[in-house]
């Protein structure tokens, strides 16, 4: 199981997508090492300003995806935001609230002690730079900068973990933090599948669509009888990992009723992505992605029994005893 960052804040669930009745404890497990994650109690500053140093040296491990070795900070570090642009990317550039798939390495800038590192892990870590998620020091150092870069910047307190530090991680409340990060990929509201598509083929099943512009794509349920077991068919097939039982995933999705083809929750409906743990989700979805490819799209037909049954959530528009279309873009495991 992928080892999870002290510096990832629990993804809320959604709430036409949590299991009902289900009787399991939270699944997400505190991590035993400091990453970017959101101070616990939350930040409230305003924003710093961007100036361009002092910065530590990087003294080894130069490239991008390599892991660098930076020096220990000189003199006093900034009380604002310091940040360079080691390496500028071509990529998509990087907005807030986007989700950033990169590598980095954090250590403290009076002592150079490394407190945590995604390269000797060989995983990288997936976030989203939004307030609650992260701390703020990386969500201003890294908007607006493209994927293929590596940016170095130096938190203090304020913007990083503030008074009361990190101490499991051996960061303090006075710790100014220095940063190495490689941006590899970025994910937003407009991201979708990429792969090769499936040929559906089925006359009884829906058809979905296979547009990857990041609009919704159209789901055409057939007048016909819907299957009571559960259908769980690429539509496009990516050539990622595949998804296991206890991974957390990244995802665009839209879910219509079998009965009246009506839309009832969508992520591009509110324009922003969604993750989750697939031990928090309705047994049919998380039967029906695991083992699925990242990249891919899946159509995934759910029958009541592992959907919501007589108990569908209040508000959701979902009558008791509905079958479930949805169509599911995997864009990562987290």
């Amino acid at each position: 199981m992928r080892r999870r960052s002290l510096l990832i804040a629990v993804p809320a669930g959604l709430a036409t997508l949590a299991a009902c009745g289900d009787d399991k404890s939270d699944s997400s497990k505190a991590s035993d090492s400091a990453s970017p994650s959101a101070s616990p109690s939350g930040s409230s500053a305003p924003p710093p300003k961007i100036v361009d140093g002092p910065l530590p040296a990087i003294t080894a491990g130069t490239k991008t995806g390599e892991k660098p070795t930076v020096a220990k900070g000189s003199g006093d570090p900034s009380k604002q935001l310091a940040v360079k642009t080691v390496v500028a990317g071509s990529g998509t550039t990087i907005a807030e609230n986007d989700y950033i798939q990169a590598h980095y390495l954090g250590q403290i800038w009076d002592t150079a002690k490394v407190f945590d590192n995604s390269y000797d892990r060989k995983s990288p870590l997936i976030i989203q730079l939004a307030a609650g998620s992260i701390i703020d020091g990386w969500r201003y150092a890294l908007a607006g900068k493209k994927t293929g870069s590596r940016v170095e910047f130096s938190v203090p307190p304020t913007w990083g973990y503030g008074s009361q530090g990190q101490p499991q991680a051996g960061i303090k409340g006075t710790d100014t933090l220095v940063f190495v990060v490689d941006v590899e990929k970025t994910f937003g509201g407009s991201s979708s599948a990429e792969g090769t598509d499936v040929a559906q083929d089925d006359a009884g099943l829906p058809k979905v669509g296979t547009n990857t512009d990041g609009k919704a794509p159209s789901i055409d349920v057939p007048e016909a009888d819907a299957p009571t077991k559960l259908v769980a068919n690429y539509v496009i097939e990516g050539d990622g990992d595949k998804v296991a039982a206890e991974d957390t995933v990244l995802v665009q999705y839209k879910g219509v009723l079998w009965d009246t083809g009506k839309e009832f929750d969508s992520t591009y409906s509110r324009k922003a992505l969604t993750s989750f743990s697939l031990q928090q989700v309705v047994k049919g979805w998380a039967q029906g992605l695991t083992g699925k490819k990242v990249g891919s799209r899946v159509l995934i037909t759910i029958p009541p029994k592992l959907g919501y049954g007589d108990s569908p959530p209040a508000g959701s528009g979902i009558k008791k005893d509905s079958t479930l279309v949805f169509s599911v873009d995997i864009l990562a495991k987290m």
